[in-house]
């Protein structure tokens, strides 16, 4: 089994993690406007899970250690233990579908910065409580800094928005909120539930009794997200925020180039979502987290560098966005610093 024991090579992998968690939403660009996101998540979701079965029979395997092996894993914590990741998978999915929704009906400004910002707090603070690794206090401080980074790009879309002249519906901004705030409060829920049913001290014969690889760990909480799906994507689609109900037929009227581009997005959040947990030794869970919900850079210097979203914007906005580099850039430095 691969695993993590340098603190810079786990740090390095962190960035990767937060290159993916970043980059997926690229893919759903690609698949088009009319392809609407219900449709695409049914392909995340079967890529996601591909990939943690492929990534567990590969190099969640290898090794001399056969008690860390995937499949021999996988029946020695078969049992209660499998809740956690099992429940990490039907919350995780819930939340990102109401967040979806949320910046559907409010728009980003209003919907990222509360759901994402309550998601990286909460999701640290008790991931921390699972294992309390790491300058409680740093941690603290580049947690303050990168929720400040996320709401200086907030307020950067919403100066766009004023200049162009989009009216803002209070009755959706409202509606929009409270769904970013519910999204916000189950996604921090989804780290902390699978770190609970890992054993993360990789330099032994097995793991303990009942505990899980990252590998096996990831697995079940695919599975929860897939089995989950067929519930809340099914609401989503029949009763959506925005829009038409979209029928199940739409689904089979997409070709496959279509179908393998939501995968991919599956694929690329899932090796992040993997390098999370697989980082979680060496760095800590707090720290492997934190530094992977710095996704929220990422995903915004790709519409504001790739896609042109803050393509006329006033100056205000130009401003924002470069405060919430610097200052995002200060607490991965101060995240990293907590670690070491």
């Amino acid at each position: 089994m691969f695993y993590v024991s340098n603190y810079t090579v786990a740090v390095a992998l962190c960035v990767v993690c937060m290159f993916c968690w970043g980059s997926w939403g690229n893919t759903q660009k690609l698949a088009g406007k009319s392809w609407r996101y219900e449709l695409f998540y049914w392909d995340y979701v079967v890529g996601l899970l591909l990939f943690s079965l492929v990534a567990g029979l590969t190099i969640g395997s290898m090794g001399e250690n056969a008690e860390w092996g995937f499949v021999a894993n996988l029946k020695a914590s078969c049992g209660k233990t499998w809740l956690w990741p099992f429940a990490a998978g039907v919350v995780f999915n819930l939340s990102n579908i109401l967040l979806s929704a949320a910046i559907a009906v409010a728009g980003m400004s209003v919907a990222f910065p509360v759901g994402v910002g309550l998601a990286l707090v909460g999701g640290t603070v008790f991931n921390y409580a699972v294992k309390q690794q790491g300058s409680l206090a740093l941690i603290v401080a580049g947690l303050a800094l990168i929720v400040v980074s996320i709401v200086c790009n907030a307020l950067a879309f919403k100066a766009k928005q004023s200049a162009s002249g989009v009216a803002t519906d209070a009755g959706a901004t409202k509606k929009g909120l409270f769904l970013a705030i519910f999204a916000g409060l189950l996604m921090m829920w989804f780290s902390p539930l699978v770190n609970n049913a890992l054993d993360l001290t990789f330099a032994k014969p097995a793991p303990d009794a009942g505990l899980m690889t990252p590998y096996t760990a990831f697995f079940v909480f695919a599975v929860g997200i897939f089995l989950s799906n067929f519930v809340w994507n099914t609401i989503a689609m029949k009763r959506p925020v925005s829009g038409e109900p979209v029928p199940v037929a739409a689904y089979f009227r997409g070709g496959f180039p279509i179908h393998l581009v939501g995968a991919l997005g599956g694929f690329i959040w899932g090796l992040g979502t993997l390098l999370s947990f697989v980082t979680g030794g060496a760095a800590g869970p707090a720290i492997s987290y934190a530094l992977g919900q710095g996704a929220t850079l990422v995903s915004a210097l790709w519409g504001i560098l790739v896609w042109r979203e803050f393509a006329g914007a006033p100056k205000k906005s130009a401003y924002l966005n470069l405060a919430m580099f610097v200052l995002f850039v200060a607490g991965l430095a101060v995240l990293i610093r907590a670690g070491a």
